[in-house]
């Protein structure tokens, strides 16, 4: 372990990538569903291989749809780590019942709650799953500990949009339902640095929800609606 002098942080660097689009869910609810995702989409990947830093530590969900979006960024061109952790802290919300559900029908079934922008209010806990504020707290595990095991190194972590909300939350200090107000893109890059001084510690927000291959403006962003704009769509 690095030791931070009195003069200068120590800055561990988390590179959150969301998991490419799930194509392969039928129009429902899958949560913590183990389904595929789509990364035919090269130029996306190449923008992702273009920015993340080598020499970074790789971890994952234990879900597949994240180590098909980690392999799809290696063959774009950024070099294979020799290893990626799983972390089953960085998996996403166990919706319980609710998997499985037609989405459209789910959310015409509940009442219009812009200020969730989620499947619920922070603090519903699903029948046989969990709340988000169960993944915000199991995510913070998650990442306490890779902070302790790996301080001033680079983490690329490949998770998932409720697991990333978490992240952000807990930097910013909002609590659960503050991060289900931020936007996370499939395949979009948050970078959240971890900054440690002569026993204090805190956040700095380096970006939230950047798509790097739209930089030229001729990409279309990777927007995959959820929520309310479900109804929109019917």
């Amino acid at each position: 372990m690095s030791n931070a002098s009195s003069a200068h942080p120590e800055i561990t660097r988390w590179w959150w990538v969301r998991h490419a689009p799930v194509r392969e869910d039928g129009g429902r609810i899958y949560g913590q569903s183990d389904l595929g995702c789509d990364c035919s989409d090269t130029v996306v990947f190449q923008g992702l291989a273009r920015t993340l830093p080598k020499g970074a530590i790789w971890c994952s969900s234990n879900l597949k749809r994240t180590h098909q979006t980690a392999a799809a960024i290696w063959q774009a061109g950024f070099p294979k780590p020799a290893s990626m952790q799983q972390e089953p802290d960085f998996a996403e919300q166990n919706l319980g019942d609710w998997q499985g559900r037609d989405r459209t029908a789910f959310y015409a079934s509940r009442p219009v709650q812009l200020g969730s922008h989620w499947f619920g209010p922070a603090d519903e806990r699903t029948p046989n799953g969990e709340s988000f504020l169960d993944l915000y707290a199991r995510v913070g595990n998650g990442i306490k500990k890779f902070n302790e095991a790996h301080p001033g190194s680079d983490i690329v972590a490949v998770a998932h949009g409720g697991v990333i909300k978490a992240a952000i939350a807990l930097a910013l200090g909002l609590g659960p339902q503050g991060g289900l107000s931020f936007a996370v893109e499939n395949c979009s890059l948050t970078r959240l640095d971890y900054l440690t001084l002569n026993g204090d510690d805190g956040w700095r927000i380096g970006m939230v929800n950047h798509q790097p291959w739209l930089a030229g403006g001729d990409h279309p962003a990777m927007h995959q609606p959820a929520g309310p704009e479900i109804t929109k769509l019917a």
